[in-house]
């Protein structure tokens, strides 16, 4: 070969592996929006490390000086090998005689890891000093008689083990193959990337979770597989923690106390490396449980101090030695209001003095300066109010801002409190019991909601403490995991990357033959049960009669749950367990539940009427209540051989009151005395009445036509009796009518739609006449066609003659943006495709409205007032200024809308309570189009973290519904 061809050869195939390298890198930047892939089946470099290759596998050397905790997760680590190829390394702890070998220690701890940086073989940079963080690298001649190395270094405990667990993730072995029976993925070989990975600090010191509201499904599941909520069950929750990357847990506390229960169950989390908490109402490391069972007196401190400060100082003796973040603080008992007369001054006066005498306690009995022991205030509920009347605590406490308990941040840090040495964090809420109804049974948190809400807080500041609270932890799995890879790295779980996590997760869990449709599955699912959780769900929810509501929602479930159960039929076997309860259960489920309420809904509506059919309506729903039921039983028995007993035990059917009842109720249901004779009714869209009927409206018009918006109405035709009934239609030559058989009854749906061919333009009317022997119906339709040039001037708008307009906000027609502060998509959120929201998210506000706006072009026909309803994310006031936006019409001026007047306490404001049941806020102004024609909606910048879903444009008021107009198109 000639010398240059050799060399372009060369050069050739080191650009080839280079390219390789970045393939696989940029592959991994998007896994879950976080790592990068440095694990590869080929090798394609003769530096890549072979973990697995001809048979044989690396052996693993440690340091027996180690933590426990790192040398059991190398035990975990030896397994996930056999796992995923059948060979398992040897375990040893002396030094590599080996030719190729992986290394794993920490800095200080580890002979073996310090020896390398000490001889200038590893760098220690990224690691040296840092928290939690750790490196994996390919090492040349690492020994003496060592050819190759893979290492593992961590900075300390959890930075290596959290090192191993991505290199099981890498391989394999998802997180949740233990909680959600996800099967590792089989190899025969895989190489390591040559070069160096590093972590990095995670981005929120303490990432965590909150078991709670825990009976009956966990504690019963736990009871039965393991006795009780003991330090075996933990030892599985501890290592999910450090495989998602966590190190911070409250533990279940409504009738279990984690330290008295078994006294194994601290000593291991401090072992695994799990920081231990006590949830927001339980100071010192003391649960609830154990004051019940060993409290001297009243739980107030006003009058019994030394009661109180004997039992908190016996849990800080008794936890001392393990890594802990204290709760300080106090709440009344049973996690109510602690109230001292009323007196907000004296309560405020009150804690300062608790937290004082706490401290003390701390300072006496740990062996570290107190401003040293890592504390948190958790200002929850009313002791936001006692921060907010001006009660101080030391700056090293981190202040622990908390939701509204539904997924929306009360505060954000101010400047000066971003000052603070103790920083800030943020309690935020998957599960919920209390006001205005609990919220527990399955996941229905947005994650594109959870983005938004957890980005701001990122950005302002929050970042010592994220805890969740997530009730059961199943069925929870995937918000958990956005949540605390969220909490690892905000910044690569960017806007942008927010709609490819899902992919990425469902690639991870179930290969890339399915994975964009699992993805979309679970996306449609967290949008359509975020729109009202199952808890809240009743037979007036949806309408049954405009919009054709409560049917294209229904419709949507039932699509959903076909095509999950297209997708269960074609994964292999070994993946269906996971799939069941990671999918598909849940979309069944839903389904289920609210064809029951919508079904419900249906039989009410029919016995209203007289229909003959409201029996089978009430057959029907029956059928759906005991459906319920077998689905849960499947899940609890069937899956996973029974492995979930007890999780799906939780109450949604039912509720009357904020609590749940004790059992699921079957709602109420009508029966009709059906008379043999036949009988017949109408029914017509847009109204629950029937005729002919004694009605104030001898005849019924259906929903008014437009040329520019084509759409269908309809009207049904249904039976008393139990006899069919012969009908007839009559109609004016431009009204098409289809009749359609309404499965399992003698009645009929007769779909309405216009020829406009056949009219000029204008408003015309006309009539249906329905017959039966000598018995008439009529009902009006009013048509209304655009002439040319109202047609010519309405493309490129959202257009009316005279109905609503409705458009979600992200098809804007322009943006205007100032100094890089512009109106953006947050992908997925809220009922619709998307949301649109200020960027930078700490932009400052505006005293008037101004830069940057959002434009929608609108043509409307007739000159008119008008109601402009904006549809806006169910956020809470997180500063004394409140969120407000702003909105005009042509050149007006533009008017403030607040979002709320002023900040609030959860469940002490009726339009708190209705925006987190509906998950969303409506803003109405009035406003005026002066003339006929084309005009421009324009949406203002005021506050940042305004979330706009969807806008309505109204002159006549708006048929009832729940999810409001079904939204128009662009007019091409």
């Amino acid at each position: 070969m000639p010398v240059n061809s050799f060399k372009k050869s060369k050069i050739f195939s080191i650009l080839l592996i280079l390219f390789s390298f970045w393939v696989n890198y940029t592959k991994a930047q998007v896994s879950l929006g976080l790592d990068k892939q440095f694990i590869q089946e080929t090798r394609t470099s003769k530096d890549d490390f072979a973990l697995i290759a001809e048979g044989k596998v690396a052996n693993i050397f440690y340091d027996d000086n180690d933590y426990k905790g790192v040398i059991r997760g190398i035990r975990d680590l030896s397994q996930d090998f056999f796992s995923v190829s059948g060979l398992k390394p040897q375990l040893k702890n002396v030094n590599p005689s080996e030719k190729a070998v992986i290394l794993i220690g920490t800095l200080g701890k580890s002979k073996l890891i310090d020896q390398l940086v000490s001889s200038g073989k590893l760098n220690n940079a990224a690691i040296s000093g840092k928290w939690e963080s750790f490196i994996i690298s390919t090492v040349k001649n690492p020994f003496p008689g060592v050819d190759h190395a893979l290492v593992i270094a961590g900075s300390d405990k959890r930075g290596t083990i959290y090192g191993i667990y991505e290199l099981s993730e890498q391989l394999g072995v998802s997180p949740w193959y233990w909680w959600a029976d996800v099967p590792p993925k089989t190899r025969k070989s895989a190489f390591a990337v040559s070069g160096t990975y590093s972590s990095g600090e995670p981005a929120v010191k303490y990432r965590g979770i909150f078991i709670n509201d825990e009976a009956p499904a966990m504690t019963g599941w736990a009871k039965e597989k393991f006795g009780g909520m003991n330090s075996k069950m933990y030892a599985h929750m501890f290592e999910l923690l450090l495989r998602l990357r966590a190190n911070y847990l409250w533990p279940a506390m409504w009738s279990n106390a984690f330290n008295e229960d078994d006294p194994d169950n601290p000593r291991l989390a401090d072992e695994y490396g799990i920081v231990m908490g006590t949830s927001h109402h339980e100071p010192m490391i003391r649960a609830q449980q154990e004051w019940k069972k060993h409290g001297v007196g009243a739980w107030n401190y006003a009058t019994n101090p030394q009661g109180l400060n004997a039992f908190w100082q016996e849990g800080i003796k008794r936890n001392k030695n393990y890594e802990s973040l204290v709760t300080m603080g106090m709440r009344g008992d049973g996690d109510e209001p602690m109230v001292e007369g009323g007196d907000m001054a004296a309560n405020v006066k009150l804690l300062e003095n608790i937290i004082t005498d706490q401290r003390k306690i701390l300072a006496q009995n740990m062996d570290q300066a107190v401003e040293r022991i890592p504390q948190l205030w958790a200002l929850y509920k009313e002791v936001k109010d006692y921060y907010d009347f001006g009660m101080k605590v030391p700056d090293d406490i981190t202040l622990l801002w908390a939701d509204d308990n539904w997924g929306n941040l009360r505060h954000l840090p101010t400047a000066q409190e971003r000052k603070r040495s103790g920083g800030s964090g943020i309690y935020y809420h998957f599960d919920y019991v209390g006001a205005p109804r609990n919220y527990k049974w399955l996941n229905t948190t947005s994650l594109p909601k959870v983005w938004e809400q957890m980005n701001l807080a990122y950005q302002y500041g929050a970042d010592r403490i994220w805890v969740v609270n997530v009730g059961d932890l199943k069925p929870m799995e995937i918000p958990i995991e956005f949540f605390l890879r969220m909490a690892w790295n905000p910044k690569a779980m960017n806007r942008e990357k927010l709609s490819g996590f899902l992919e990425h997760w469902a690639t991870r869990e179930f290969g890339t033959g399915q994975a964009k449709e699992i993805a979309d599955l679970v996306r449609l699912y967290s949008k359509y049960t975020t729109r009202r959780k199952p808890e809240l769900l009743s037979p007036e929810t949806f309408s049954l009669i405009n919009f054709n509501e409560a049917q294209r929602v229904s419709m949507e479930w039932s699509a959903l749950n076909t095509r999950a159960a297209k997708v269960n039929g074609k994964l292999p076997q070994q993946y269906k367990d996971a799939f069941y309860q990671l999918v598909y259960y849940p979309i069944q489920a839903m389904k289920t539940v609210t064809d029951l309420y919508i079904t419900v809904g249906k039989n009410r509506l029919y016995f209203k009427q007289g229909r003959a059919a409201t029996n089978l309506q009430r057959t029907l729903a029956f059928d759906l209540f005991k459906k319920d039921q077998q689905l849960s039983d499947e899940y609890n028995r069937q899956l996973a051989g029974g492995k979930w007993n007890h999780m799906m035990d939780q109450v949604r059917i039912g509720y009357t009151s904020w609590n749940d009842p004790k059992n699921n109720i079957m709602p109420r249901v009508d029966e009709i005395s059906i008379p043999s004779k036949s009988g017949f009714g109408v029914a017509v869209d847009g109204s629950s009445a029937s005729w002919p009927s004694s009605s104030t409206i001898p005849v019924p018009t259906l929903p008014q036509f437009e040329s520019l918006n084509k759409s269908q109405s309809y009207f049904e035709v249904f039976t008393k009796g139990a006899a069919p009934i012969n009908f007839q239609l009559k109609a004016d030559h431009w009204i098409r009518l289809k009749k359609e058989n309404i499965p399992g009854t003698n009645d009929y749906r007769v779909l309405v739609d216009v020829d406009w061919t056949k009219l000029g333009s204008g408003k015309h009317r006309g009539k249906i006449q329905i017959s039966v022997d000598a018995t008439l119906v009529m009902i009006n339709v009013i048509a209304n066609k655009a002439t040319p040039k109202q047609l010519a001037e309405a493309k490129g708008t959202f257009a009316s003659l005279g109905s609503p307009i409705a458009f979600e906000a992200f098809q804007v027609g322009r943006k205007v943006s100032r100094n890089g502060v512009s109106w953006e998509a947050i992908p997925g959120y809220g009922r619709g495709k998307s949301g649109m929201s200020v960027f930078p998210v700490t932009s400052a506000s505006l005293d008037q409205p101004g830069s940057p706006t959002l434009e929608y072009p609108v043509f409307f026909a007739e000159s008119s007032e008008v109601q402009i309803d904006l549809v806006v994310g169910p956020t809470v006031n997180f500063s004394p200024e409140g969120l407000r936006v702003g909105i005009s019409v042509d050149g007006a001026a533009p008017q403030i809308l607040t979002i709320i007047a002023k900040p609030s306490a959860s469940g002490s404001d009726a339009s708190w309570a209705n925006a987190v049941k509906d998950n969303a806020r409506t803003l109405t102004s009035s406003h005026s189009f002066k003339t006929p024609g084309k005009h421009t909606v324009k949406i203002w910048m005021v506050d940042p973290a305004v979330v706009l879903e969807k806008i309505i444009i109204y002159k006549d008021k708006l048929p009832s519904s729940y999810l409001g107009p079904i939204e128009n198109e662009v007019i091409r």
